[in-house]
């Protein structure tokens, strides 16, 4: 019954005992949508050969309107701060680069799972893109089915790539006189709002998107500790980490040198009345740092002149301060609440890096850590014996898994093969002895 007029619509279905419950079942769904108005008899019966005289029929629901209707309710739990902008942001992306334009125009109830697939698998993607754009045209089906429960949605079916340890980036962090090289070079092209910023997260390790979110309130001048709280992600700020955990990090001398040349130019700058605004680090002109471009861009343009280091993208300052703090033996616990990951993530990725690393590249770290100023390069690496190699402790906690390849120091004057690195506690007390007899009481 639809505005007091009976209609007979019929499926194409064998009147057997399981279509008829099917049947059934469906018109409770019916029922349920016309109640809340969500009913659509086009949507439903595309094929009824009466639909012309079916008052309000509607047209049948497209997967334009579905994906319309989805980013929409997202919007709502962007105002309601249930959801991060730049997720949103992400989700209309992916669904205008890859699904409006081959689904867009079909019928919302009609798309299938190998029509699906087929979309999936025409564009080269690697396997995170692929994972992505699968997620976020789940969740949009998922989204839309709800209105039809009885009905089978066909993304329920789409199962994403497994990321290995193999498909992730290397970490490839620089040697001391290379990141150090690289600083002298972005003040030689860029003057010192470039250098600072750059030298500033090779010696903190934060996130690029916790940097350029840093305000002046944020640094504690009497402690000399820095609070990151913020995040600033595709021009849009947040009040939270990625993470979603505050940090109080403890700085070390060099990064306190930076933060003075940086105020001393900030006062300069506002003197001029270039500067406005509570932002810690920000352009060449007094503005504030909007997107990671800016930074990004003069990186990259200083990186690529100079021939005897090779590219790496600006992440890879924090990747160099977390494998210096270890290579010097400060706690894994420490390092990790200092650069906001999980101990696992820290020697799981980072902990290779510091495998045998001579004694005195360790030391010329420590003493540039604890310098205010960069010290003299070595002109010549000693030839004879060479340092002895050391072992951190955290090493005897939880040895890198699954690395058979040599490990490289992280100065780069290791160049012979490394010591193998020290087993946990836990192998050591399963290796046995002489006759096989067990060292039990090493594996407590």
């Amino acid at each position: 019954m639809l505005q007091g007029v009976r209609y007979r619509p019929t499926l194409p279905w064998a009147p057997i005992e399981a279509n008829l419950r099917r049947a059934r079942e469906n018109l409770i769904g019916i029922k349920a949508r016309i109640v809340t108005c969500t009913f659509s008899f086009a949507e439903e019966f595309p094929n009824y050969t009466r639909l012309s005289k079916v008052p309000l029929a509607g047209s049948p629901r497209t997967c334009n309107q579905a994906f319309d209707d989805f980013l929409v309710h997202c919007t709502a739990r962007v105002r309601r701060h249930d959801m991060a902008v730049v997720t949103l942001n992400c989700y209309r992306r992916i669904l205008e680069g890859s699904w409006r334009p081959k689904l867009g125009h079909l019928r919302f109830l009609d798309v299938k799972y190998s029509e699906l697939v087929r979309i999936a698998d025409d564009p080269v993607w690697c396997k995170q893109t692929y994972n992505n754009a699968i997620s976020v045209v789940r969740r949009a089906f998922k989204f839309a089915y709800r209105d039809f429960p009885e009905r089978h949605d066909p993304t329920r079916e789409l199962r994403g790539s497994r990321i290995q340890q193999k498909d992730r980036p290397t970490i490839d962090p620089f040697t001391l006189d290379k990141a150090e090289t690289l600083i002298q070079a972005l003040r030689r092209d860029w003057g010192d709002v470039q250098p600072n910023y750059d030298e500033f997260r090779f010696f903190t390790g934060l996130r690029p998107s916790e940097q350029i979110a840093l305000v002046v309130r944020d640094y504690d001048f009497a402690h000399g500790t820095l609070d990151v709280t913020r995040a600033r992600v595709d021009g849009v700020n947040k009040d939270s980490t990625k993470t979603r955990d505050d940090r109080r990090i403890v700085l070390c001398p060099r990064a306190i040198a930076v933060l003075r040349r940086q105020f001393a130019l900030r006062e300069e700058l506002v003197r001029a009345g270039r500067i406005e605004h509570e932002h810690l680090f920000f352009k060449a002109n007094g503005q504030p740092i909007q997107n990671l471009q800016y930074p990004g861009t003069r990186w990259q343009r200083t990186l690529k002149q100079l021939n005897r280091i090779r590219e790496r993208r600006p992440y890879t300052a924090r990747h160099t301060s977390v494998s210096w703090d270890l290579m010097i033996g400060r706690s894994a616990l420490w390092v990790a609440r200092q650069h906001g990951h999980s101990i696992s993530t820290m020697l799981r990725f980072y902990a290779a890096w510091a495998d045998g690393a001579p004694e005195a590249d360790v030391d010329r770290i420590r003493a540039t850590l604890n310098s205010e100023r960069p010290l003299p390069r070595l002109r010549s690496v000693r030839r004879g014996k060479p340092a002895r190699m050391i072992a951190r402790p955290f090493e005897m906690e939880l040895a890198p898994a699954g690395s058979k390849a040599v490990a490289r120091s992280a100065t780069g004057y290791a160049t012979g093969p490394a010591s193998p690195a020290a087993k946990p506690l836990k192998e050591i007390g399963k290796t046995g002895g002489a006759r096989g007899i067990y060292n039990r009481f090493l594996a407590y």
